[in-house]
């Protein structure tokens, strides 16, 4: 998996690829959690291929974070992270864009 960053002020996007495992999440929780002074957090998918159970146990520590600022985001999710999101019920949980 690899994560690039882009930042406008207090707005971070990270533009994640790959998969979202039980080997990778780690790198994801260390990069969300690096971001001081962030207030609005997208997440873009687009080139996400696979999440497991580690990566939404990222993503719904991430949404709990930045629910008491400006929110989490998550953009361009592909069909198959899409259909794990709503057999696990995140679709209704998370801000999907």
């Amino acid at each position: 998996m690899t994560i690039k960053k882009e930042q406008n002020g207090t707005a971070v996007t990270l533009f994640v690829e790959g998969r979202l495992d039980t080997v990778t999440s780690p790198d994801l929780e260390k990069e969300i959690h690096s971001l001081e002074g962030a207030e609005k957090l997208t997440l873009n998918f687009e080139k996400l291929e696979y999440i497991s159970s580690s990566g939404l146990r990222i993503l719904l520590s991430a949404h709990k974070e930045f629910s008491k600022k400006s929110g989490l985001s998550l953009t361009n999710v592909k069909d198959a992270v899409l259909d794990v999101f709503d057999v696990t019920g995140f679709k209704d949980i998370l801000n999907l864009e």
